[in-house]
């Protein structure tokens, strides 16, 4: 592998499509959005990845030891030594570097805040917090939750306290998700490598990600019924129609976990997976559905 391929990996691309939740609330937001906010969005979330890659290769560094131990991640690059551990720190500068000159140039000052509180809560998390038990969860879990906040403040898009806590229970569900299935792979009772976890944990582990998964989607059923979306849409009665389909999805994940058939990140996983993408799908068509519905149905429904 060449030296270019491996930098590359290490950056790990392919999580960068997490930072879409950059552009959530520019979504849900009434109206047409202008071209300037999903300019201003799309900005937001590439400098959101730039530093996101960065906390990826710090994290790599840190965890040299146990990565050369564990089956797949002993491939990773600095692992492999495809790359070498010197190179680490200059690659890190210069990805925060292009991070910050972007948002500078571009971007409010808020949002600088917001990505610089990002970067150092991934540090802490991969320096401390993922060895503290719960905590590690919640801090993940408050990571993704960030992003949406991050967006609504690059924006100026208002970000209400019900996407935020549907975030949040929502993330808190899918970070119990890739401890169970670490959990689940361990062949003792031993403690998970850098984790505060025993195999004996599981089925609690299991509990607490499956009840998080269905508080969410209770969080989903007051926010149809809230005055904000009597405002927003036109015909919020739709959204009932995405409750069924938010149900399935977190179930699915949730039984796949348990069959040990799970073998990624579950947000990663959602984002590679046909059904998983087709459930997104369906969901985002009932959400404009709402808003903008055809006079048919709006002739139908009164």
């Amino acid at each position: 592998m060449s030296a270019l391929a491996a930098t590359f990996r290490a950056l790990r691309l392919h999580q960068w499509s997490k930072n879409a939740l950059v552009l959530v609330p520019i979504v849900l937001a009434p109206g047409i959005p202008k071209w300037t906010v999903v300019m201003l969005g799309c900005l937001a979330a590439l400098a959101f990845s730039l530093c996101a890659s960065a906390g990826y290769v710090i994290n790599d560094l840190l965890d040299l030891e146990s990565d050369r131990a564990h089956p797949t991640k002993r491939n990773r690059p600095f692992a492999s030594r495809a790359l070498p551990t010197w190179a680490g720190p200059p690659l890190v500068l210069s990805l925060v570097t292009l991070a910050a000159t972007l948002s500078l140039a571009f971007l409010p000052l808020k949002f600088i805040f917001m990505l610089g509180l990002y970067l150092v809560g991934t540090v802490v998390y991969s320096t401390l917090l993922k060895r503290t038990l719960l905590v590690d969860v919640l801090v993940l879990a408050g990571l993704y939750s960030h992003r949406v906040l991050a967006g609504g403040v690059a924006t100026g898009v208002t970000v209400s306290a019900w996407l935020i806590g549907f975030s949040i229970f929502v993330f808190t569900s899918l970070a119990f998700a890739k401890r169970f299935v670490e959990l689940r792979e361990l062949a003792s009772d031993a403690v998970v490598k850098n984790r505060g976890y025993l195999r004996l944990d599981l089925p609690l582990v299991g509990a607490m990600g499956t009840a998080s998964a269905f508080v969410s989607a209770l969080v989903f059923v007051l926010y149809v019924e809230s005055a904000a979306v009597r405002a927003g849409y036109l015909e919020p009665g739709v959204l009932w129609l995405a409750l069924p389909i938010l149900l399935y999805w977190l179930g699915r994940i949730w039984l796949l976990a348990g069959r040990g058939q799970l073998h990624d990140d579950p947000v990663r996983f959602a984002l590679k997976d046909k059904v998983s993408l087709l459930c997104g799908g369906v969901i985002a068509g009932l959400l404009l559905l709402a808003r903008f519905p055809p006079r048919i149905l709006t002739a139908l429904i009164h």
